[in-house]
């Protein structure tokens, strides 16, 4: 039963043991992407012209690469998969805040750990006192943005 919960992703199989367990990677990833954001901004304008300004590409990427997993996968190990969360909040936040990794990173962590207290209020709500998994909810409305996304692009 418990492998298939985590499967199933979900707040509610953690407490707070948990969270400080997983706090220092969460903050040292997210410390990490934050003192990139600079240079991940140049990165983004493209490769060359970030070498032009001094940038060492490599570097960015493999510590952004190296920053990123750790957060990622300090969460998941602990809270399963939770689907679409990284899909839907970046994106939403670079509609209304733009490209700016300097705003671009906090707001996505803000707006992300907001999204993830909505979905999960909603889990425990919406057929109370039966408690549908939070992955269940960032799926109901990760599928259609996603879609909506693709079609976007098109």
């Amino acid at each position: 039963f418990q492998i298939v919960r985590w499967l199933m992703g979900g707040l509610d199989i953690t407490d707070y043991k948990t969270l400080l367990t997983i706090a220092p990677p969460v903050f040292l990833g997210i410390a990490v992407l934050i003192y990139l954001a600079r240079d991940l901004n140049l990165v983004s304008g493209g490769v060359e012209s970030a070498l032009a300004r001094g940038v060492d590409v490599a570097r960015v990427q493999l510590l952004g690469l190296l920053a990123a997993s750790l957060v990622t996968g300090a969460v998941v190990a602990n809270t399963g998969p939770i689907g679409f969360v990284g899909l839907i909040v970046p994106h939403i936040v670079r509609l209304i805040a733009g490209p700016d990794h300097r705003l671009l990173v906090p707001a996505s962590v803000f707006f992300g750990a907001s999204f993830m207290i909505l979905c999960d209020t909603a889990a425990r709500t919406v057929l109370a006192p039966t408690e549908i998994p939070v992955g269940v909810i960032t799926a109901i409305l990760g599928g259609p943005f996603f879609f909506w996304l693709l079609k976007r692009k098109h």
